[in-house]
Order: structure tokens, then C-alpha cells, then sequence
């Protein structure tokens, strides 16, 4: 009997959700074939077979969410004694498991584990894996409050629910607290988020009354996996960081005429196009290791500064989806190299082929939103980053030249820079200094510059 665990999907991934099983038990399955479909934040993928044989036993649902190392189903291998392989299919819904200390009293056992633990209480977050452990383990709400947190913003980590589970009193010794009827359990993990913010700005701030709208001449379209995770971080971004932007326009006259003169020939020499995201990448590489702060995350009171750079390009998918893949090192590498590794990124997350690993542990995060047209934007922070820049349409405007004659007016290609910052860590004359630095190296770009 081999065991189908869930595989280590990547450095920074600790959980998968279970999106649908391809084979029944039963069905006989190949080595390397896949067997489930799993999702990842924002990347989708599949668990194959470690060896051929029977499947027999689901041990999860779909739409669960497990961590790394979950045995997920087993396998009855070829030549083993058939008594070994499970006669039955063993529910998905099995009884969750007890900690060390929810043992020791077996007279009775707290229906805790079946409270419906939501993304979010008041001002506290609980990742899905919190929450998956909670369930199993029978720990109420009311107990998970009480937990301290070590995490950002005061949030219940792993190793907290670990270190409580250890100390824990037996469970039937725990109350199980009741909701009040007057509180519905939110239906889901992202949309109890937002309406648990919303009612808390209505009852707060908002002095107007809450309307229902009707549905009549409406077409009701359904968010799928990816727009819910969207909508629920872009809210928890505003919730946890009070953002501020600061705009500079800035000459690129030389970056356009360098990248008009040596596209071609960049291309023919790397297999590359040359675009004007790839330039602002190393720019931005450059202004970040002179400007550390902004190259940050934000645990508790404490200010993380990264020392290395990685940096998130955002990409809008066929969908009208976004997602944010990352270019790590981007300081380390070269024009070349910063071209070959968005572009790469850019063509995979299209196409939907991007690993877990990739669109996780960026430092900072850029947006052109120049491609779409627009000549800047207001961009919201990702999560816990500290910071994003938003680079505008290039246009061509007329403009005042300072000559050593004196100035003259002529026609100069201008772009509007637009840096949204966490203004809990960054004030107004940092985070305008640094875009500042940003147009500085734009606009001090070399012309004559070799590929």
C-alpha cells in the first residue's frame, strides 16, 4: 500500500485546497498520472501517482483545504496481498484527530471541531491552515481569541495553535461556547470578510441606511476561485495598511529613444523583445537598494527589511484576472537576463503554468498600467509588502527645456509615476523621495548604452 500524500508545492507554500479528484476509487492509475487537480493562492496544478496500481481510498473532499504531507488517498500496488488494500472506501469526512492533551479524557468529546472557524473575526485573520487545525482538533472561536499571536498584526501562526494544542486542557473540560442566533456564521471564508468589514464601517462611519438592490434587469455573474481571492486580499490590503500616493511625472524622452534605437537589435542578440517594463525593473532594482525601507514587510511593530529584492510584475490574464509573478534577484541581474525572466513569467501565467513558488515572496511590486492605456493609477498594496509602483502611459507632451542658452519649449515623451506606500511605516517624504529617485534614473538614462 502506498500512500498519496500531498507534495511540497514550494519554499513558501504550506497548504493546497483540493479543487476536484480526476480518478474514483477503484479506477486503476499510472505512475505520473494525475489523480487530482489542487489550487494554490492563484496557481492551479496536479498531484500525479508516485507508482501504478488501485486507487482505494479518498481520505479528503474536494474544496478542502490540507497541509503539505496529507495523505490524501492510497494506493494498492501491483503483487501486494489484495487483504492489504482497503475494502471499502473510508469516508472523505473522517473523525478529526485528537492532540496529546484532547485525549486524555475519553468520556466525552467537544463538538467544538464542528464550528465553522471564519477567514476573519473583528480584527483577526486565521490562515486556512489555522482554521483546518482548529476544526480537527476541536478548538472553538472563543478559543482561538484568546491565543496571543507572534505573526503580523497580532495573527494566530501554526506554531501559536501548536504551542497552545501542547497545554491545552482535556476537552471535555473546555466550554463550547454557542453563537448568538442574532449572528449568522458567515457562508464563506472571503465573503465574511468583506461583510464583516462593511458592517463594521456602516455601524461606525457610514451614516446612511443599508439598502437591498434588486436583481431585476440584471445579469448575476458568479466569481470564480481566483476573483473571490482577488477581492479578498485587495479588501484586506485596505483594511490592514492605510495607504497614501504620490505622483511625479517624469521625462523619459532617453529611454524611449535608447529602446526605439537598440530593440532589434537586443532581440537578434538574446531571442528577447525589449519592453519598456523590462527598463523599469532595473530601475527599480537600483532605487530599492538605495532606499532599504521601502524593500520591507510589517510584523506586529516590528519592520522587516529584506535583503534581497524580488520583484512582482504584475500580468492581466485572458480572464481579466491579475496575477503577480516574481522576478527574484532582480538587483543581481542584468537587462538581458531581467527581459528573458519576465517575459517567460509573463507567457507561462497566460497560459496558466506558473508554479506555486513563483508568484510568492516579493518584496515589492510593479504595474505598468501604461500597456492598458491609462496615465496612472492609484494601486493597492500586496499583502504584507509595503509598497507598489504604478508606471503610466508614455505620452508625447510639450514641455519646458533647460538649455545652457536658456529654456525652450519643445516635444519630450512624459510619464506619470505613481507609488502607493504603507503610511503606518512609510511617511510622505520617504515615499516621495523614492519615486523621486525612481523618475531621477529614468530621466538620467543613458542613450549611448551598449546591449
Amino acid at each position: 500500500m502506498t500512500e498519496l500524500t500531498l507534495p511540497k508545492l514550494g519554499e513558501s507554500v504550506t497548504e493546497a485546497r483540493i479543487i476536484r479528484w480526476l480518478k474514483k476509487p477503484g479506477d486503476r492509475v499510472e505512475a505520473d498520472e494525475p489523480v487530482l487537480e489542487i489550487a494554490t493562492d492563484k496557481v492551479d496544478s496536479e498531484v500525479p501517482a508516485p507508482v501504478a496500481g488501485i486507487l482505494t481510498d479518498l481520505r479528503v473532499k474536494e474544496g478542502e483545504t490540507v497541509p503539505v504531507g496529507t495523505v490524501l488517498a492510497l494506493i494498492v500496488v501491483e503483487g501486494e496481498v489484495s487483504s492489504k488494500a482497503s475494502p471499502e472506501v473510508v469516508p472523505a469526512s473522517a473523525p478529526p484527530t485528537l492532540s496529546p492533551a484532547s485525549q486524555g479524557n475519553g468520556s466525552s468529546i467537544s463538538t467544538a471541531g464542528s464550528e465553522k472557524i471564519p477567514a476573519r473575526h473583528g480584527d483577526r485573520f486565521y490562515s486556512p491552515l489555522v482554521r483546518t487545525i482548529a476544526q480537527q482538533e476541536g478548538v472553538s472561536l472563543a478559543e482561538l481569541e484568546q491565543i496571543a499571536g507572534t505573526g503580523a498584526g497580532g495573527r494566530v501562526t501554526k506554531n501559536d495553535l501548536l504551542a497552545y494544542l501542547a497545554k491545552r486542557p482535556a476537552v471535555s473540560q473546555v466550554a463550547v461556547p454557542t453563537t448568538p442566533a442574532s449572528e449568522p456564521a458567515p457562508a464563506t471564508a472571503s465573503t465574511a470578510s468583506i461583510q464583516e468589514i462593511v458592517a463594521y464601517l456602516q455601524e461606525h462611519f457610514i451614516l446612511v441606511p443599508r439598502k437591498k438592490f434588486s436583481h431585476e434587469n440584471a445579469d448575476i455573474l458568479e466569481m470564480d476561485r481566483m476573483r473571490k481571492l482577488i477581492a479578498e486580499n485587495m479588501v484586506y490590503s485596505k483594511h490592514v495598511s492605510p495607504h497614501v500616493t504620490s505622483f511625479v511625472e517624469a521625462d523619459v524622452t532617453a529611454v524611449v529613444l535608447w529602446r526605439e534605437k537598440v530593440k532589434e537589435t537586443f532581440e537578434k542578440k538574446y531571442g528577447e523583445k525589449l519592453t519598456f517594463t523590462h527598463v523599469f525593473v532595473e530601475v527599480l532594482s537600483k532605487a530599492l537598494r538605495e532606499y532599504p525601507q521601502l524593500n520591507a514587510s510589517v510584523e506586529g511593530d516590528k519592520i522587516l527589511l529584506k535583503r534581497d529584492i524580488h520583484i512582482g510584475v504584475a500580468v492581466a490574464l485572458p480572464n481579466n484576472n491579475l496575477i503577480v509573478p516574481v522576478v527574484r534577484h532582480a538587483d543581481r541581474l542584468n537587462l538581458a537576463g531581467i527581459a528573458a525572466a519576465v517575459n517567460d513569467l509573463s507567457r507561462r501565467a497566460r497560459a496558466g503554468q506558473l508554479k506555486p513558488d513563483e508568484i510568492s515572496g516579493g518584496t515589492y511590486t510593479l504595474s505598468n498600467v501604461g500597456t492598458f492605456g491609462n496615465v496612472m493609477g492609484t494601486p493597492v498594496i500586496l499583502q504584507p509588502q509595503v509598497a507598489i509602483l504604478a508606471t503610466g502611459a508614455i505620452r508625447k507632451k510639450p514641455a519646458i527645456i533647460e538649455t545652457p542658452s536658456g529654456d525652450v519649449i519643445g516635444i519630450r515623451h512624459m510619464m506619470f509615476l505613481s507609488h502607493s506606500y504603507d503610511h503606518r511605516v512609510i511617511d510622505g517624504a520617504l515615499g516621495g523621495a523614492f519615486v523621486r529617485r525612481v523618475a531621477d534614473l529614468l530621466e538620467g538614462w543613458d542613450i549611448h548604452r551598449e546591449v
